[in-house]
């Protein structure tokens, strides 16, 4: 019994401690697959979870910005997420990449993506001083991270950067890398890239950075904003001095010459300057493109846009508008004044709309559509509301011509005499005279009905054509009109740039066509992805045009445009001018064969102006001065008469034929004095509708002066 308990013991001895071994054995078993598990979760994720060496290559490159161009094909925009400018290795000074490499990774030419001894040297440095002292990334990693990783601090992400950075070097050549890293690297400021760096810091390319601005550019890498020269001076230049004595440690430099350069003057010069000008139409440009292609798209791949504005004529715009709106808020009986801007530090463009005095100008190429200058409102910084593109307002007297043009389609003439202009016109609310401060005649031509822009001529034109047509005519010229008599004194809401436009149609031989603002658009390598495809229609007859252009050029010379002259324009033009209910809203749209611009001056919340305040000092006096700068004041002749037209001298005031009396007319200026004053003139009519009639208003006055001359030469 006693032995068979012995034996039972050790049995159960043995057996506990089988147990116990099997239960160490599988605990260690069970550790090592879980950790191998691990280990191949982790490497899985590493390995799948970085891009593909076909991906590498497409996507490696970072944003580049959009160029626009202008008409003359020189850089005039940019459009950027990134402010970056790419350029090849070869074009980057010798200086900088040495300065890089010395500071940033010495061994870059020895190491195959990752520096065991960088790394080493770098866990010690940081174990003796207790923190994260030093960095052991090569330029490889660092290319990986800011490439395709986040700069999240996990483990997980460095396996993926170190791995990521042993594949770059498996598919790219040293020189590539580091091509690929000078121009994807951040340098504070919104500056990415050595060139784009070089640019803002110092306004050269980076193939001319000297040695001390070398040294500068690459101790912002480690921290941009840290040691931004253009905020923190002394901190770059002390990063400065770092990188100098690696560079002579590197063996780049003489020690004598960078003892030499550590106390060398840091000269700034921003070869970016800020966009001052042209901020509405780079605007409208930039949301134009990202319709088409997408704000990602526009933001990175370095499009470029060949755009249509002229920079002269836009500086000139935006001076004169600035200009003639403070000479209008100067004039007596104005009561408002500019106040001063209103910005928000943390969102300084406000799309609201400001109460002071706001004005807008557009210039289109009548031949093709082209917008050559294009000023949306009076602060672009305090509003982007364009109001040349988004502003709806009631046209005034600017857009009689439109109701003109339909009449003479429908067989008027210049000469055509106008009479009976107390005649009422019936309306919804019963028979209507408009009001016309203008005229107090009741008859007079067509051409001068234009000329003193008449309301109550304008009605009866609108009277013969008929409201459905002049309706259809206003719509062939890209504006819509209510199906109301006040039609002809413009209460439809136009914007200024269609009505400019439409204007262009005077201008143009009858065509319309529609603005252009992109001519077309490249890639970074130069395929053609946009380009603008011809959009013409023939709105109204070449002969029309030609008549309406040679009546409006009356307004300018001598009517209610005069004042374009009088600010110095003086190359053939012609326009009209347009003064709203109130004088809220006022015009001028006129035009030359070669440029075609409309200016517009109110409140975003419409109210008076000021009191008795006409388009004619308040708009006109801004569109001649624009013009005279925009063209130089070239005389490039006049619009060359079409076939099917002919010239007839008649009187001006009957529109007939002239008869000796029409030369000879006793009238009073507008000093009251007596005078004698020819009324015959050139008209140019379609062929067929010459007058066959004489004048008569003075046949009579014509026997008089021959009875005069009779008494006189026989000595009365």
């Amino acid at each position: 019994m006693r032995m068979v308990r012995h034996l039972n013991t050790i049995s159960a001895v043995n057996i506990r401690e089988a147990l116990q071994r099997l239960r160490t054995f599988g605990l260690w078993r069970l550790t090592a697959i879980l950790f191998a598990t691990a280990g191949t979760v982790l490497m899985a994720d590493v390995v799948i979870g970085t891009p593909s060496p076909a991906v590498l290559k497409s996507r490696v490159r970072g944003p580049q910005l959009t160029t626009v161009y202008d008409v003359n094909n020189k850089p005039v925009f940019t459009i950027f997420k990134e402010r970056r400018i790419e350029v090849p290795l070869t074009e980057v000074s010798k200086h900088l990449v040495q300065a890089v490499l010395a500071i940033e990774d010495q061994r870059f030419y020895r190491h195959e993506g990752l520096d065991v001894w960088r790394i080493g040297g770098a866990l010690v440095a940081n174990v003796r001083q207790g923190e994260r002292a030093q960095g052991g990334s090569t330029i490889t990693q660092q290319l990986a991270r800011k490439s395709f990783l986040t700069d999240d601090k996990t483990f997980r992400r460095k396996f993926k950067e170190m791995f990521l950075a042993m594949r770059i070097e498996r598919h790219f050549t040293k020189d590539q890398i580091l091509e690929l890293y000078l121009n994807r690297v951040y340098f504070g400021d919104g500056l990415y890239g050595v060139e784009a760096a070089s640019m803002g810091y110092f306004g050269k390319p980076a193939k001319a950075v000297n040695v001390e601005e070398a040294a500068l550019l690459a101790g912002l890498i480690k921290a941009p904003s840290a040691y931004s020269p253009t905020t923190h001076l002394d901190r770059a230049v002390a990063r400065r001095t770092i990188v100098l004595r690696q560079m002579v440690d590197a063996g780049f430099l003489e020690k004598t010459v960078a003892t030499s350069l550590e106390a060398a003057p840091v000269r700034l010069q921003n070869g970016f300057p800020p966009d001052s000008k042209g901020q509405y139409f780079k605007n409208h440009i930039t949301r134009i493109l990202v319709e088409r292609f997408g704000w990602e798209r526009l933001s990175r791949d370095g499009l470029r846009v060949y755009a249509t504005v002229d920079p002269a004529m836009q500086q000139a715009a935006e001076v004169q508008v600035a200009a003639g709106l403070s000479r209008a808020e100067k004039l007596p009986g104005f009561t408002r004044s500019h106040p001063p801007l209103r910005r928000d530090a943390k969102s300084p463009l406000v799309v609201g709309k400001p109460a002071y005095l706001q004005g807008a100008l557009v210039a289109i190429d009548p031949s093709n559509g082209e917008v050559r200058a294009m000023v949306g409102g009076r602060e672009f910084d305090d509003s982007q509301f364009n109001r040349a593109i988004q502003a709806e307002r009631q046209a005034g007297s600017a857009f009689k011509p439109f109701v003109y043009a339909a009449a003479m389609e429908s067989g008027y003439t210049p000469a055509t005499l106008l009479t009976n202009l107390d005649d009422p016109m019936m309306a919804s609310g019963g028979a209507w005279v408009p009001e016309d401060g203008h005229s107090s005649s009741t008859s007079m031509t067509v051409r001068t009905a234009l000329r003193t822009s008449s309301n109550r001529a304008a009605v009866q034109v609108l009277k013969a054509v008929g409201i459905p047509r002049a309706v259809s005519y206003a719509a062939r010229l890209g504006l819509e009109a209510p199906s109301v008599p006040s039609l002809v004194l413009g209460s439809g809401d136009v914007t200024l740039l269609s009505i400019t436009s439409a204007y262009g149609a005077f201008a143009n031989g009858g065509w319309l066509r529609e603005p252009v603002f992109i001519r077309r658009v490249e890639d970074a390598d130069g395929k053609l992805l946009f380009t603008q495809p011809p959009s013409a229609r023939q709105a109204i007859s070449e002969q029309t045009a030609f008549q309406m252009a040679q009546m409006l050029a009356d307004v300018v010379n001598s009517g209610t445009g005069y004042r374009t002259r009088e600010a110095g324009f003086t190359a053939p033009a012609a326009g009209k001018t347009g003064t709203t209910n109130d004088y809220r809203d006022a015009w001028f749209i006129g035009f030359t064969p070669q440029l075609v611009a409309g200016v517009w001056v109110g409140f975003d919340k419409p109210q008076t102006i000021l009191p008795g305040g006409y388009a004619g000092e308040l708009a006109a006096p801004i569109w001649g001065r624009f013009m005279k700068d925009a063209t130089g004041n070239r005389n490039a002749g006049w619009l060359k008469q079409p076939s099917g037209i002919v010239g007839v001298e008649i009187c001006r005031m009957t529109g007939a034929l002239p008869v000796e009396g029409c030369r000879r007319v006793r009238t009073t200026d507008k000093d009251g004095y007596e005078v004698e004053k020819s009324f015959v003139g050139m008209e140019y009519f379609r062929v067929g509708t010459e007058p066959v009639d004489s004048c008569t208003a003075h046949a009579e006055v014509s026997i008089n002066d021959r009875l005069r001359r009779f008494l006189g030469l026989i000595g009365r």
